[in-house]
């Protein structure tokens, strides 16, 4: 038998404070969940991961190798310098004690009115402020999870799922044919090499070391380029070559990939021979830069003509252009096949009082490709 909770209903909340004279503060506060309301849901978060595009309003400037461990065992608390000139990049926050957590997954514990057929059900939910014991929603912001599914399976259920099918949904509206991925072996990677797979999309993937170039063909990626190879640019030549792809999406953001890609590409184009022109071949190339695992300024050499563009992507905005009817239509893709095609591996369980032991916080900050952080209520 389900006992109901009793409203209020108390619970820990992560939350995140870059002050004004420049200290970060991590710390889990008290909250009160007020009973849902007409069209609304209480929910126990029972999986929630960290994902990359969590650590910038989870950490954002803050100086790890300067941090210190406080509070208790069951509240514990983290705090860090921030350097005076990394300040003005967050001035729209300072003092002001954020909820981190971009998405998660857990059980429906009180619905209210029009809501009763979640009740009992596992629901994902990619709302913010997921980092949290409890969290209330709105029936429209849960989502239910396949019979089955439990919350480990469903607490990805939108970041990394959407952004592989947006990645291919951006190919198909802007009329390429293949594309090449860098980073290509993290859980996202792993993804869109399985939906590209699905859907007969050519994919050269871009990877760190000849492990991880080994995990994925061990998977069924075809075309898999080690960028710490002596002859990497020759073997990404040849893949693009092949696959005839012109568009790519980096990770890594800073350094010289994403200008070796328009090289590469720029070459695989000449290969197919045609009229010479000093100003290069006239085929477009596109390189969208998605995250930002080096940070340094972003190189581009003028080997590449001039047909060519590089810019930012991000979910939220691409969501938005393609407008609601076509973005439902990708998320109900992400849920079906979230055991299959979209399915996580978690590569560390932590609790949410552990999400604030430095060792971790050092740990999961790193972004290393093959480990995957999720927060969990067990």
């Amino acid at each position: 038998m389900t006992v109901s909770p009793v409203f209020p209903l108390s619970g820990l909340e992560l939350r995140s404070l870059i002050t004004a004279d420049g200290r970060l503060e991590l710390s889990l506060e008290p909250v009160e969940i007020e009973a849902p309301g007409p069209g609304e849901v209480v929910i126990k978060v029972e999986a929630t991961p960290i994902n990359p595009s969590d650590l910038g309003l989870l950490i954002g400037p803050g100086d790890l190798s300067s941090a210190i461990e406080g509070g208790s065992d069951d509240r514990p608390t983290l705090t860090a310098p921030v350097p005076a000139e990394r300040l003005a990049g967050v001035a729209a926050r300072l003092d002001q004690s954020l909820a981190v957590g971009g998405e998660g997954a857990g059980l429906v514990i009180a619905a209210g009115e029009g809501a009763e057929h979640l009740l009992g059900r596992r629901v994902s939910a990619a709302v913010g402020g997921m980092y949290a014991e409890y969290r209330r929603l709105k029936v429209r912001e849960a989502l239910p999870l396949p019979e089955g599914l439990t919350s480990l399976q469903g607490a990805a259920a939108f970041v990394n799922p959407l952004t592989a099918l947006g990645m291919v949904e951006t190919l198909r509206r802007e009329n390429h044919t293949a594309l090449v991925h860098t980073a290509a072996a993290s859980n996202l990677g792993q993804m869109l090499n399985r939906l590209c797979l699905k859907d007969g999309i050519p994919l050269v993937s871009i990877v760190r070391s000849p492990a991880q170039a080994e995990l994925l063909r061990s998977q069924g990626a075809t075309h898999v380029c080690d960028s710490t190879a002596p002859d990497f640019m020759a073997r990404l030549t040849d893949a693009i070559h092949a696959t005839g792809a012109t568009l790519a999406f980096d990770a890594i953001g800073g350094g010289r990939l994403a200008g070796q890609i328009l090289i590469a590409m720029e070459a695989a184009i000449n290969r197919e021979g045609g009229e010479y022109s000093r100003y290069g071949s006239n085929r477009h190339k596109q390189v969208y830069i998605y995250g930002g695992l080096d940070m340094s300024s972003t190189e581009l050499p003028r080997a590449i003509g001039f047909a060519w563009s590089i810019g930012g992507w991000l979910l939220p905005p691409f969501l938005a252009r393609i407008g609601p009817e076509a973005a439902q239509g990708l998320r109900n893709r992400a849920i079906a096949e979230l055991a299959t095609t979209f399915a996580s591996h978690f590569s560390d369980r932590i609790s949410l009082a552990q999400a604030l032991r430095l060792s971790h916080v050092k740990t999961y900050a790193q972004r290393a490709t093959g480990q995957k952080f999720v927060i969990t209520s067990e």
